[in-house]
Formats: C-alpha cells, structure tokens, sequence
C-alpha cells in the first residue's frame, strides 16, 4: 500500500474464511465511494481473499482531526455527506443488471428479462445505462428510434410492445458515433435518465450497467434506492475474476445482491440437441457456493438465439420454446419471488 493509505488506516481484520476488512479513518467526507472502489479492485485478486469491506470513521465539527494511534477511532458515527437516496416517481422496484466485464452477453440478459417480466403481466422499464456501448436498440430492433419530450420537458421512453426503453443510442446520429464524455458529463447524463424521464406507472426497471465498476453504477447508488443486482457472468475463469469484483463492488455500496447468471452455459447441438460445455463447467458454482449466492439462471448457446438477437427480436419473443427462452422466463420468475411488488 501507498503510504498515504497507510497512515490513515487503523485496523485490519481477517477470518479464517479469507474475509478481509479495513477500518479507515478520514478526516473528511466525500471520497468513500472511490476510496472503496480502488481497494476492492487492488485486494479483490489477491489469492485466499474472499470478500473485502471497509469501514470509514470520519470526524464531526469539534473532534479530533486524527485518532489515537494504534488504535481503533472514537468516532462512533460518520458527518453530515451525500443526500439521501431517492426513489424515481411511479417505479416500485429496481433492478440492475452488471457484470464484471465485457463480451459476457449482459445486455443480452438485460433485454430479455424485461421482457420475460412484461411477459408475466408486470409493467416493465428497460433503461440502458451502457453509454459508451449502448447495445439495447440493437438487441430489441429499435436502432432507428428517437425520442421525444412531453409538455413538462420529461423525456419520453420509446415503448415497444408494452415495454419501455431508453438508451443514450436513441439520441445519437447513428450506431457509429462515440459518445466521448467524461465522468461529470457522464453522471449528469446518468441522473437525467433517472429523474429526468416520464416512465410512468412500472412495475419494475430494469438497468442494463456498463461493464465493470465505474462512474455510472456509483452514480445510482449514491442517488436511488435500488432493490437488487444481477451479475452476469460466463463460466471461463477470466471472466469470473472480474464478476468477483462487481460482486463485491455491490456488497460495499449496500445494494443487495441477487444472485448470478451464466450465460454461455453450455453450448445446445441444433441437430441432436446435446449439451456441451466448451468453456467448461463447475467453476462459477463453485463461487457462488463458497459466496452464498445462487445461480439464477443458466442460459445456453443456441446458434438460433444469437440470429434472433441480431435481427432485433428478444428469443423470450422469438423462440419462446427454446432452452433459453425458458432459462429467461425462469430468471423472472425468481426475480419476482426475491423481490416481490408491494401491495
């Protein structure tokens, strides 16, 4: 570690389980979020860890500047810091839907779970929050829409058989532009999608994230009340050592996760319809066993899925007999048993 970091922390912990956590005093508020970020992806590969917490201590108006040396701070609670978490108007539950990194199919799972939840009866939102790689309006055959704003200067999501969705790609002159923002421009963006836009009366929002731990997931964090996460992963092992991280990203900014998903399960044979797993098996039930987690769903690759997908047409809608239509339907099913719409 830096010496910096050195100076400011006061106490280390570790089980026998490999559960790391930092106790850090700081003598200011407003770089927690960050701070924690930069650790959990610093210590997350780091071979017997298995989950990293921090604990900030911060001192009031009147108190100390630094604590005792040695030990831990007598500084029981934290000073006044970001305002408290909203909820968007008319939304009674939101879903997000990350992954540690790219090229893993997330938005593929985004798309089709709002749409196995319509399918259920539920009124859904999908909200494409990957603004440097915004996919949705290809996956749901939407790369020609435009949006609107109604009298009271609301953004108008773009609906499509009962769904409605919003992707930055509805606002850009064609698939080809780069949207080149920094993080500033990026989070206001962000919280424009978020209290800026008429979704009306939904049952549930799903977030497609950008891949990884950034800007636009700490941005919904500090500003919503969100109601769980999905990771997605494949079962390849560099993949799943950056779901670790997203995972425990999710854990230290307070949204409760609700399980994984595989995606590339195994791989369906289109003429005898046998299963292989080219890129393996058991490894991310292992993880998720050694986490506490459960698999939600286990999405295979069938050649038909991936054409549906390219020609805009959700497989929930496309093929709804299929293994994974099915393996999509499942996944809603349990989204809405873990998290429930209240009466």
């Amino acid at each position: 570690m830096e010496g910096s970091l050195r100076d400011i922390t006061r106490d280390v912990e570790i089980d026998q389980n490999g559960n790391l956590v930092l106790h850090i005093f700081l003598p200011r508020r407003g770089v927690e979020d960050i701070l924690k970020i930069k650790l959990m992806n610093a210590l997350g590969d780091i071979e017997g860890l298995n989950s990293v917490k921090v604990r900030f201590y911060t001192a009031q108006a009147g108190q100390p500047q630094q604590p005792p040396q040695g030990g831990m701070p007598q500084i029981p609670t934290l000073g006044p810091g970001l305002p408290p978490k909203r909820k968007i108007p008319g939304i009674k539950r939101v879903i997000l839907v990350g992954s540690g990194k790219g090229g893993v199919g997330k938005s593929t799972v985004a798309a089709n779970l709002a749409v196995a939840l319509k399918k259920a009866g539920y009124k859904v939102g999908l909200l494409d929050a990957d603004i440097y790689g915004p996919s949705v309006p290809t996956i749901l055959g939407l790369k020609n829409a435009v949006v609107s704003v109604n009298d009271n200067q609301k953004i108008l999501p773009v609906e499509k058989n009962g769904l409605k969705v919003l992707s930055i790609g509805f606002m850009l002159p064609n698939e080809e532009t780069p949207v080149i923002w920094r993080g500033a421009l990026l989070m206001k963006a962000i919280q424009q999608f978020m209290f800026d836009v008429d979704w009306g009366e939904l049952d549930y929002l799903v977030v497609d994230l950008p891949p990884g731990t950034g800007d636009v997931q700490l941005t919904l964090a500090q500003n919503l009340i969100l109601d769980g996460a999905i990771v997605v992963t494949t079962p390849q092992d560099v993949a799943l050592a950056d779901v670790k991280k997203a995972v425990a990203m999710f854990e230290e900014l307070g949204v409760p996760v609700l399980g994984l998903v595989e995606n590339m399960a195994y791989f369906v044979c289109p003429n005898c319809g046998e299963r292989s797993y080219i890129f393996g098996k058991g490894r991310v039930e292992e993880y998720a066993k050694r986490k506490g987690l459960e698999i939600l769903a286990q999405i295979p690759t069938e050649p038909s899925v991936s054409e549906a997908s390219d020609r805009g047409e959700p497989v929930v809608e496309a093929y709804p007999e299929s293994l994974t239509a099915k393996a999509f339907e499942e996944l809603a099913q349990k989204v809405v048993k873990k998290v429930p719409i209240p009466q």
